[in-house]
């Protein structure tokens, strides 16, 4: 759109040009003017050879690209535009006292802009834009009272722009866009009052935009995006009947759009405030008043309430709205649609990701058949998808992901033959996959993951010739066969129930990158034709059967950096070829029967990116893995003859115990008779509790002991009968894909840690019910205070009548928050080796009956572990991501955990306790998070944000010292959270250190007398 804008522009730039540049004579000229135009040319290369006519002994007024006057014969104009020209402009350009044009643009002119071309007083047109000029834009420009065009645009141009711009009165077009200029936009501008287009997009640029510019009333295009203007637009701009284009995207600007009818803006064909913090409702004196728009953009906004009718808007292109609060979620905030039924020239549509809800209404088949992309994503949208959908022949892109929409896709697919992108993703859409898909021969895209289609995948979908992403993940798909599309980029089948054996074809996928079909059912062998997929990057076949050997063909993936074949059959030995994978960031093996050595090199010697748990034949590596040492053959024929011996010399010992043994035994089944069905604990050094035990603590788990749902089990409250023990037992489902991962991992974990603010296991259960199903459990410490998110955001419907409601002071979120750093430190610096939460969050730091934090929940928080009998515990590649807002944004780019990770959840967990707001709030919307929301309130806002009931914490105590000192302090602890919480993970603080410095703001506050 920058392009349509300058086009129009240059027209008038170029009619200048053609009067001033051309004016030739074939007389005398002043020697002054040849030699500057000489030393001109000396010092810039001419690839083309369009200086060659530049000579001494030929007149400067003769030499190609040079504009002579008539009169005088002096050099009025210079035109060298688009000639391959490099070097720097010299400074004896200055010297062409004469000069009216000078037209360098679309050349490679590098350093500065001479000073000394402040010396052309009599420039009408200065024409250097689209090459790579640095520095300054001259100051000493005020003598440039005849300028008309001053194109500085796409160089690289630095610094602010001149407040002396303000005295070229006469200047009619201002080109400074695509440099790097800082500061603000002078207010000086408003006094250009000829000046009818303005372009200083993409720069730097900062402050608010001035309010004297809104006093140009011959302005026609106004051009400030990409850059970081804040403030709100100056009312004034909307009174201005001239402007054809308005564009500020892509800034920081605030505020409301004025909401006054009067504005009349009818030459108005471009208005975009796309991406800025807009607030409050769309104004009707837009599609009422300015009803010549052609292109409206209003996406990316904090903008609120209903969608106005466009019915006036004849003209329209494309209307952008997405990303805003728009609607409330109810029936009639689609109404809207039906307005732009009559709009022949829309071409792009586009609503995703607001609160529009409701059925899309029946006048969707309506809307002009030019549309090409239609975007509804991400709203809460219900019922079925217009068959009338299919009506709209010319669609490229149709985005309807993420919203509530259900049946089966029984639209006329087959008529949107021009169709490239098609998202109907995470939706409750049902039915079969329709095979009529095959027919559109542009499809790019399929994106149906997140949905409940169920039958088998179209099998004819390989005649979409040009298909190259493929999302049928999380659906119910079965069957043994999937097509195989030649030119597939991605392809994610996960997380259905596909089974049988993979295809062969699959290696003639010859471009494809990523491939997921975890959590399937297939078996056999890995097709050893995958190895000719040697563009893959990611590849992810975990939970599934596959057995036998790695095949060796898989050598060829030298360009793969995710590799996770975890959770399944394989066996043999694990290939050395791996080591040799220089890309391999991420290896997943484990919960497989691979044996023998353990590779040393390549990604083996990163235990935090290798992972090799629930492989018990395996042996070496380095010694982090703390593996047993390998045996060699010898070794183990010389280990076989010394066992012999020892066996043949205790044999006759053992016939004198045969009758204790004997006796031994019978003992043993005469106890087993009496013993209920239970099965002994998976970790030996733990007691056990049955079943029954456990059935009679919690009476039969029953719902009203019930006090928490997990992602794999439930917990109940419970008394142990024998002691009147309260507890807390967490009973897995083992029905989850997952759940029995999950206990193992936790089981292992917390029999090797031990820690005051770390929640303490009493025992497990891991058995079979009274109905002979597989039962397993581990029981808790109960904590009698709950968990930390009720008390920082407790709810008024469960807190009861009669009792106080949950309130933490200032000392006592200090108090958990050390806590919480006490056991961080001690799993990532103080156990054998680190250990990675993965999950904290407010529901995982348990309060006891004095207030003590404990952490908890590793099962859920799916660990990575490592120690002296137990190498690592593995997690999914969903499970990495844990919780939304508390993960670590590397996670969510593949990288694999670590204990940086934790420190970030830690950082936004303290900004939370102290703000009283969930990462989660509806406030957080594009690059605004919790962290961003502290950091650029720091510190003259500290109050502002923090939690009111701080706040009036604060306000109680008498004294302005002892204030000030509790916001020093709130400062500090805002302050360790954002250091916790910064996007690199190598820049974050320690744990230890967190740990240090919040014990020393404890020990401030009890100093001046406040104690919890």
């Amino acid at each position: 759109m920058k392009l349509v804008i300058f086009a129009k522009s240059r027209r008038f730039v170029f009619a200048i040009a053609i009067a001033s540049c051309f004016v030739q004579v074939h007389s005398t000229s002043n020697e002054t003017d040849k030699s500057a135009l000489l030393a001109f040319k000396a010092g810039i290369e001419d690839p083309l050879g369009v200086l060659s006519s530049w000579n001494s002994t030929v007149s400067p007024c003769q030499w190609y690209g040079v504009g002579c006057s008539r009169r005088h014969h002096r050099v009025i104009a210079l035109n060298l535009n688009s000639q391959k020209l490099s070097g720097s402009i010299s400074p004896h350009i200055g010297n062409l006292s004469f000069l009216k044009a000078l037209c360098l643009s679309n050349n490679s002119f590098h350093h500065v802009i001479p000073p000394q071309i402040g010396q052309l007083h009599r420039l009408r047109l200065l024409q250097l834009n689209d090459n790579s000029l640095t520095g300054e834009i001259p100051k000493n420009i005020s003598g440039w009272s005849s300028l008309l065009a001053l194109t500085l645009g796409y160089n690289q141009l630095s610094g602010e722009v001149p407040p002396e711009i303000g005295s070229l009165v006469k200047l009619r077009i201002l080109l400074s866009g695509e440099n790097k200029l800082t500061g603000s936009v002078p207010s000086s501008i408003g006094n250009l009052s000829s000046l009818e287009e303005l372009y200083l997009y993409t720069n730097y640029l900062g402050g608010s935009i001035p309010w004297a510019v809104g006093q140009l009333a011959k302005l026609r295009k106004f051009a400030l995006e990409d850059n970081r203007l804040s403030g709100t637009v100056p009312s004034s701009l909307f009174n201005l009947s001239s402007l054809v284009s308005f564009d500020v995207a892509y800034n920081r600007i605030n505020g409301s759009l004025p909401t006054t009818t009067g504005f009349r803006l009818p030459n108005l064909k471009f208005f975009s405030i796309r991406k800025n913090q807009f607030v409050g409702s769309i104004p009707l004196w837009i599609p009422n008043n300015a009803t010549n728009l052609q292109i409206l953009q209003l996406g990316l906004n904090k903008l609120s309430g209903n969608v106005p009718s466009f019915q006036s808007l004849h003209n329209l292109q494309l209307l952008d709205i997405e990303t805003n609060h728009l609607g409330s979620g109810g029936s009639g905030d689609l109404s809207f649609f039906c307005s732009l039924t009559n709009i022949t020239s829309l071409t792009r549509f586009s609503i995703v990701e607001n609160r529009l809800g409701g059925h899309l209404p029946e006048c969707i088949a309506n809307l002009p058949i030019t549309i090409t992309q239609l975007g509804l994503g991400f709203n809460p949208i219900i019922g079925e998808i217009p068959r009338a959908i299919g009506n709209l022949v010319n669609l490229e892109i149709l985005h309807m992901g993420n919203n509530s929409l259900s049946g089966a896709m029984l639209f006329d697919v087959e008529n949107l033959q021009n169709l490239t992108i098609l998202d109907l993703s995470n939706n409750n859409l049902s039915g079969v996959i329709p095979s009529s898909l095959q027919n559109i021969k542009k499809l790019f895209k399929l994106y149906l993951e997140g949905n409940h289609f169920h039958g088998h995948i179209p099998s004819h979908l390989d005649k979409c010739q040009g298909l190259g992403y493929l999302d049928l993940s999380n659906n119910n798909l079965n069957g043994s066969i999937f097509p195989v599309v030649k030119t597939l980029l991605y392809l994610n089948l996960s997380h259905n129930h596909l089974n049988g054996a993979l295809p062969a074809k699959l290696g003639q996928i010859d471009h494809l990158s990523e491939l997921d079909i975890s959590g399937n059912m297939f078996d056999g062998e890995i097709p050893s034709t995958l190895g000719d997929c040697n563009a893959l990057v990611v590849l992810v076949m975990k939970d599934n059967h596959f057995q036998g050997s790695i095949p060796q063909s898989i050598s060829s993936l030298r360009s793969i950096e995710a590799l996770d074949l975890s959770n399944n059959n394989l066996s043999g030995e694990i290939p050395k070829f791996l080591e040799a994978f220089d890309y391999l960031q991420f290896l997943d093996l484990s919960y497989n029967d691979f044996e023998g050595m353990l590779p040393t090199e390549g990604v083996f010697k990163n235990m935090s990116a290798t992972f090799i748990a629930g492989n018990n034949k395996i042996c070496g590596g380095i010694p982090e893995f703390r593996l047993p040492q390998c045996i060699s053959r010898d070794s183990k024929s010389k280990g076989v003859a010394r066992k012999l011996k020892l066996v043949l010399s205790i044999t006759f010992g053992l016939l004198g115990v045969v009758l204790v043994l004997i006796f031994l035994y019978f003992y043993w089944l005469k106890k087993k008779k009496t013993k209920e069905p239970t099965s002994s604990s998976i970790v030996d050094t733990w007691p056990n509790l049955s079943y029954g035990t456990l059935l009679k603590a919690t009476d039969a788990f029953s719902s009203t002991n019930l006090i928490g749902v997990g992602s794999f089990g439930s917990v109940y409250r419970g008394m142990l009968q024998e002691n009147g023990t309260n507890v807390a037992v967490k009973v897995l489902n083992l029905t989850r894909h997952g759940a029995l991962k999950s206990f193992k991992a936790e089981c292992e974990a917390l029999k090797h840690i031990k820690h005051r603010n770390l929640l303490k296991v009493l025992t497990v259960c891991s058995g079979i019910d009274y109905n002979g199903n597989d039962f397993k459990a581990l029981v808790y410490e109960f904590m009698v205070n709950g968990n930390l998110e009720e008390w920082l955001h407790p709810s008024p419907i469960l807190v009861d009548a009669n009792e106080s409601s949950k309130n933490l002071i200032l000392i006592q979120r200090i108090k958990i928050s050390i806590d919480i750093a006490f056991a961080l430190d001690y799993l990532h610096n103080q156990c054998h080796s680190a250990i990675v939460h993965c999950d904290l969050k407010p529901s995982n730091v348990l309060l006891d009956a004095e207030m003590v934090g404990h952490v908890g929940d590793f099962g859920l928080a799916r660990i990575i572990f490592e120690s002296t009998s137990y190498t690592s515990i593995n997690i999914s590649s969903a499970g990495l991501r844990g919780t939304i807002g508390y993960v670590a944004p590397e996670y969510g780019m593949g990288s694999v955990v670590s204990i940086e990770g934790d420190v970030y959840s830690y950082g936004i967990l303290l900004l939370e306790m102290f703000t009283g707001i969930r990462p989660t709030a509806e406030i957080f919307k594009e690059n605004l998070n919790l962290h961003i929301f502290v950091e650029v309130a720091l510190p003259e806002r500290v109050l502002e944000i923090t939690d009111p009931i701080l706040v009036r914490e604060v306000e109680s105590y008498a004294g302005e010292s002892r204030k000030s000192a509790l916001q020093d302090c709130l400062l500090m602890i805002y302050g360790i959270g954002i250091a916790c919480s910064v996007g690199v993970p190598r820049e974050r603080m320690s744990i230890t250190d967190v740990a240090a410095q919040l014990c020393s703001i404890r020990d401030k506050l009890h100093a001046a007398g406040l104690r919890g």
